[in-house]
């Protein structure tokens, strides 16, 4: 089973993007997020007319998460939203059952500018991630926490970690709560996978970033550890950021054994 996670940061103004690199990679499971796209105007039959099936939590202009999945793969529909706040309206979590593995595919708030309420929010939705993933450990089955966290979890994970300590995303504060994540048994796949190299998911569109490989890691995959134990490869499609019209992410997968 072939999972991937992209912001595709537009759902529908990246379209031939996401086709195009879908019909490259073949996943079987793809998370998205930043749709930036209302729930009646998600490209539904565009995905499906290339052998995938989706369901999303969209948003007008900002955030949206959508899991597609392989028609001939069964897709149940758990939540929409990461429980705790009632009040919450913004689209960032989206969770299913698929073949067996609970699919949660998240986009935790960017938090900038910090300090501020924005980063407050962060912070709240973080506590209310760490809850659910508690939770979600605890039952023993098969689960990924997958998506955008906006984190650079350590300074290996970012080419000039000077560049980035200004920023929400290098804030002491969210690195401790993806250490919480990890102290409660997650396992960070792709660190797993390649423990001491340098591996970028997002370069910023400005001061020729992807030219220079000045990017950071904040996508991510944690594994519960039974998971964790079928984890068989994974990796960065790098070249999709070099694409004509292409998101400032791309696209991470894994490969489990079934």
């Amino acid at each position: 089973m072939k999972i991937a996670t992209y912001n595709v940061n537009g759902v529908n103004g990246r379209l031939p993007v996401l086709i195009k690199w879908l019909r490259e990679s073949q996943p079987d499971i793809v998370c998205l997020q930043e749709l930036k796209s209302p729930d009646e105007k998600f490209p539904e039959d565009s995905l499906k007319a290339i052998g995938y099936t989706a369901i999303w939590h969209g948003q007008k202009s900002w955030n949206g998460v959508a899991i597609l999945t392989r028609k001939d793969y069964h897709i149940e529909a758990i939540d929409k939203g990461l429980p705790g706040d009632p009040e919450d309206v913004q689209s960032r979590y989206i969770e299913a059952k698929i073949n067996g593995v609970i699919i949660c595919c998240l986009y935790l708030p960017n938090g900038n500018p910090a300090p501020g309420p924005k980063f407050d929010y962060k912070m709240t939705w973080y506590k209310r991630l760490l809850s659910k993933a508690r939770r979600l450990i605890k039952k023993g089955v098969p689960v990924v926490l997958v998506g955008d966290y906006n984190t650079v979890p350590t300074d290996m994970d970012a080419h000039k970690p000077e560049r980035w300590v200004n920023d929400a995303v290098f804030f002491p504060e969210p690195r401790a709560a993806f250490q919480k994540l990890l102290k409660q048994g997650w396992i960070d796949a792709i660190r797993m996978l390649y423990p001491d190299e340098k591996i970028f998911t997002y370069w910023d569109y400005f001061a020729n970033a992807f030219k220079r490989n000045a990017g950071i890691r904040m996508d991510h995959f944690l594994l519960s550890p039974d998971l964790a134990k079928r984890l068989s490869a994974g990796g960065v499609d790098k070249h999709v950021r070099a694409w004509e019209k292409t998101s400032d992410h791309a696209p991470v997968w894994i490969e489990i054994t079934d």
